[in-house]
């Protein structure tokens, strides 16, 4: 199985982002289709009024104190109609390409949430929360705007760029040649810049993600920082990473910036050489004034585009970035596949065999080596053991967040590797140390793992983890709704919820991890008797730091040093005076 890490410093491939944006905006062909059309039509309809102007222009020139106004009015109506009809296919086609940025931030975001949900759990034991969330909202956020945006502006550019160039050629072909001079300048400039701040951007983006996820850190153990008067530090930490963000976004935008004036400053010489150009032209009667004055208009749309480009360049390469990051996430390694036909569990008994088990976080650094354990159906099995001694990572091997590095783990005689995932971990209910509840009502949250559960069932799951009295106690009782990760009630109230969802679902086997840590003894003995009734008949795994908790387990193993040091029962283990009996007698002491 895939091992993650924290890097994300690979080399950029713009070509490759260019190529799978293009395929998100192909998936809109008909509207594309469209916009193209209007496009080319609205900047026919804008570059007709540069020629009508030099028109009038002329007419104006050649009748001296006897001009034809009628003839300068109809050009100049012909102009107002042909930029009125240019302004509203303009309008159309913003409309329809804000329209394709949000279908295709929607379809983003989605794809990357369905990405989300399965990828293997390593990947969110090795990158920040806050960094995820980032490129879910700020990197899709940013394609959106260059998408709507930029999209339509380069095709503008480029029928503008087209347009111009072919009007210039039939205007005067000699000042075209004046007016290409500087354009190998421009070129070389741009090509340069490209290069120098292109990995700005992608540091941009990565710097704004590190703040994203220190942010959300901070915000999550904000009691923790007040408990320890740690306010300071996090500040200046804080300051730390933000300067970083902000020196990071300042750079990108600074060069990214200057691009725009300069190339800017490069089509203004060019303008100068035209009109210079064009006056000795005008004195030998090459050109006329009114040719002069549409080349030098069409002269302006030409140069523009060039200029808004180099502008817009900044936010092509934020936006090719951002992608960079997205893509980069979706191409991550999903959980490994099922096997091709994979066993398809219907009902389990709830033998559990671990055989020559090694496994490491880390493939250097193992830390189970050799585990071999047997449970048997109906069994409780205790794990006991010190703090990263391997007890979570048995539970994360049994229910396949991780697969094993050598060895093999049997469900009921089949490779857990050889059995669909879904139905394996179906297989198991589980109530962990670290809670977890979500926004919306107390029902819903007992009823997360079961959308069918009727009233009665959920009053008696409530009932059943000795939670019913308290929510008889709220104004709304079962519809009290719970804000964001449990916030308005307390760490034991949260696990007494996730511990009546677990009584809610009809499961043959059960994990318990540290189940009652945030409960009080004698909720915790209440607790434990519901719980004994829930776990009989059922295969049972659980992992306590309180001893006397699992007293009653049929085999309890002591985890040490990557393997099981002992085994036995209760009775058994205190007779042997071996690591168990020091652990037990060093929590009465």
């Amino acid at each position: 199985m895939a091992r993650f890490s924290t890097k994300t410093d690979k080399p950029k491939d713009v070509k490759g982002a260019l190529k799978r944006l293009f395929r998100y905006l192909f998936a809109h062909k008909l509207i594309l289709i469209i916009v193209t059309v209007l496009s080319v039509f609205a900047n026919i309809f804008a570059l007709v009024g540069p020629k009508l102007s030099g028109n009038a222009i002329d007419v104006i020139a050649a009748g001296y104190g006897n001009v034809d106004f009628g003839k300068v009015y109809y050009y100049a109506g012909l102009m107002l109609i042909f930029y009125v009809f240019s302004s509203v296919m303009n309008y159309v086609v913003s409309t329809l390409m804000i329209i394709i940025g949000r279908k295709i931030s929607n379809d983003m975001r989605r794809e990357v949430f369905k990405k989300l949900t399965k990828l293997p759990v390593g990947y969110y034991d090795v990158n920040q929360t806050g960094d995820i969330i980032s490129r879910v909202s700020y990197d899709i956020d940013v394609i959106n705007m260059s998408l709507s945006t930029d999209f339509v502006q380069i095709i503008s550019s480029l029928i503008t760029i087209s347009c111009s160039f072919g009007m210039m050629l039939y205007i005067s072909p000699n000042l075209v040649i004046t007016a290409c001079i500087t354009l190998p300048l421009s070129i070389l400039y741009t090509k340069y810049m490209t290069g120098k701040t292109r990995p700005l951007f992608a540091k941009r983006s990565k710097k704004y993600g590190q703040l994203n996820g220190f942010s959300e850190e901070m915000f999550s153990g904000h009691k923790t920082i007040q408990a320890y008067a740690h306010e300071d530090g996090v500040i200046e930490d804080f300051y730390d990473i933000n300067t970083e963000a902000a020196d990071a976004f300042f750079d990108a935008d600074y060069y990214g910036t200057i691009i725009g004036p300069s190339v800017g400053f490069i089509n203004n010489l060019s303008l100068a050489l035209v009109a210079m150009c064009g006056s000795f032209f005008y004195l030998f009667e090459m050109v006329t004034i009114g040719q002069i004055s549409s080349f030098i208009l069409y002269s302006r749309k030409f140069s523009g585009p060039v200029n808004e480009i180099a502008n817009m360049y900044n936010e092509i390469m934020s936006a090719l970035a951002a992608a960079e990051r997205v893509f980069r996430l979706l191409d991550e390694d999903e959980e490994t596949p099922d096997k091709e036909g994979a066993y398809e569990l219907s009902e389990v008994s709830g033998k559990v065999d671990i055989e020559d088990v090694t496994f490491g976080y880390n493939p250097d650094h193992p830390v189970l080596r050799g585990m071999n354990l047997t449970a048997e159906p109906g069994s409780i099995t205790a794990i006991v053991g010190a703090t990263g001694a391997g007890k979570t990572t048995i539970i994360n091997l049994l229910m396949r967040f991780y697969d094993v590095d050598k060895g093999r783990i049997l469900l009921d005689g089949y490779d857990i590797r050889d059995i669909k995932r879904d139905d394996l971990r179906r297989a198991y209910t589980m109530v962990l140390q670290d809670t977890w509840v979500f926004a919306g009502t107390i029902r819903d949250n007992i009823a997360y793992a079961k959308k069918d559960a009727t009233e009665e069932e959920i009053i008696n799951a409530a009932k059943a983890a000795r939670l019913h009295s308290y929510i008889m106690t709220l104004p709304k009782k079962y519809d009290t709704v719970i804000g964001e990760d449990g916030g308005n009630i307390s760490k034991g109230q949260k696990q007494l919820i996730t511990i009546a969802r677990a009584m809610l679902v009809n499961s043959n086997m059960l994990i318990l991890d540290e189940a009652t840590s945030n409960v009080d003894t004698r909720t915790e003995k209440a607790i434990q008797k519901a719980m004994f009734t829930l776990m009989k008949g059922k295969t049972c795994f659980v992992i306590a730091h309180r001893l006397s908790t699992v007293r009653g387990a049929d085999c309890i193993l002591v985890v040490d040093n990557g393997g099981i040091s002992e085994c036995g029962t209760h009775d058994e283990l205190i007779s042997k005076k071996g690591r168990y009996y020091e652990m037990y007698m060093s929590q009465w002491n």
